[in-house]
């Protein structure tokens, strides 16, 4: 059997089963943050929903409206122009729209120089 052919049985079997998986995609705008006091709060580690950050991790921060777009606590996210896979650790205040902050340690002047930028992020809503 021809390997594309495999795929498209398994790719059928899989919507057969009600088990498609849609990638999503959206340009936000992005920027940088790290686990320094003056950035966050007396506890600059501890994300909102709990999870505790570490330099190194591949974590984002994303703005409220996007957890509705099924960007929730543990999402996998693919950031364009980045390799890896990041994972929704954290959500931003409120006043934040269509946004994501993407965590750096605690390299301020990465962050720094990241600034602010417009990406693309790509995500599978597998429910």
């Amino acid at each position: 059997m021809k390997p594309s052919l495999h795929v498209v049985i398994v790719l059928s079997l899989i919507s057969f089963m009600g088990l498609a998986i849609a990638e999503q995609s959206l340009t936000v705008t992005a920027s940088a943050y790290t686990s320094t006091r003056g950035e966050t709060d007396s506890t600059p580690n501890q994300a909102a929903w709990g999870d505790i950050l570490k330099p190194g991790m591949k974590s984002i921060a994303v703005s409220r409206d996007l957890i509705k777009l099924g960007l929730s606590h543990r999402q996998e996210v693919r950031i364009k122009g980045f390799e890896g896979t990041f994972r929704v650790l954290d959500k931003m205040n409120k006043r934040w729209k269509n946004k994501i902050d993407i965590y750096m340690g605690k390299d301020v002047q990465k962050a720094r120089e990241w600034g602010k930028q417009q990406v693309v992020i790509y995500w599978s809503n597998d429910k």
